[in-house]
């Protein structure tokens, strides 16, 4: 229970991330390179303040250089795909990217999985699917789903890395204090603007969704393991889905409880512990 409770609250983070971020970028006053620059940098001086206070090994000796190039990969890939991309397109790209990965990565390592994990993962996305697909003339640039597909690749490599990580915490603060300058050449070479609104929901993103919001997937990513750490960030879309009817007043169709049904029914098949 601990697990799923853990779990749920790390994929809620998640879905903050999604609309912070295009909150931030929706107007134009706040361009994607500084949006991910503070975002990085946000999350490496909270989380570098928390392990100093805790104590123990300092924050910068970091293990290996795989874990903050792949956070950075993802963070940048994110933010510029979402300047031509719509919510529903990117989504699908993203998550779609995280599953190959990270399935990918569990069989090339060796680990077996179940029938009744494929079938979940084959449900969870079709529900995705249905309730992502653009409706309409929507036009998906070459430029933004090669982004977004970078963006699923670094976070699926980010996610199988947290697998052996034994200090979550510390692993993340490394993480983002080492992806921060990436983040800050990054706004150097293509500079664009920030207002007010924007920076603080960078801040917000980079401290609490995605400093603390990452520490705690790297706590629970052992227990869940590749593949349903994978199935079970499908569900975030349906989060972000369900925030917009709480917060915005956004209607509920007929298509969004259907694919909710999918969605999380198939989550729930692959996260299910034969007995």
């Amino acid at each position: 229970m601990r697990l799923l409770l853990l779990s749920t609250l790390t994929m809620v983070a998640f879905a903050a991330n999604s609309v912070l971020n295009r909150l931030a970028l929706e107007d134009g006053g706040t361009g994607p390179a500084s949006f991910a620059a503070i975002r990085l940098l946000a999350g490496a001086v909270v989380l570098a303040l928390l392990v100093a206070r805790r104590g123990g090994a300092p924050v910068w000796a970091l293990p290996g250089w795989g874990g903050p190039a792949a956070l950075a990969l993802y963070v940048l890939g994110f933010s510029f795909a979402y300047v031509t991309l719509g919510a529903g397109v990117g989504a699908l790209i993203l998550f779609g990217g995280v599953q190959v990965t990270m399935f990918a990565g569990a069989v090339s390592g060796g680990d077996q999985i179940p029938p009744r994990r494929w079938i979940g993962a084959a449900i969870s996305f079709a529900g995705l699917c249905y309730l992502m697909w653009p409706t309409g003339e929507t036009v998906v640039t070459l430029t933004g789903a090669a982004l977004m597909l970078a963006a699923a690749l670094g976070w699926g490599l980010y996610s199988l890395i947290g697998r052996g990580v034994a200090d979550p915490l510390r692993a993340t603060a490394g993480n983002f204090l080492y992806a921060a300058p990436v983040g800050i050449v990054a706004w150097l070479a293509l500079p664009d603007g920030m207002d007010g609104a924007g920076f603080a929901l960078a801040v917000i993103s980079g401290a609490v969704t995605s400093g603390l919001g990452y520490a705690l997937w790297y706590s629970v990513l052992p227990g869940l393991g590749a593949t349903r750490a994978a199935v079970a960030q499908l569900s975030v879309p349906v989060i972000a889905v369900a925030g917009g009817v709480l917060f915005l007043g956004e209607a509920v169709s007929l298509r969004v409880v259907l694919a909710s049904v999918l969605v999380l029914g198939g989550v729930a098949l692959s996260l299910a512990q034969k007995r």
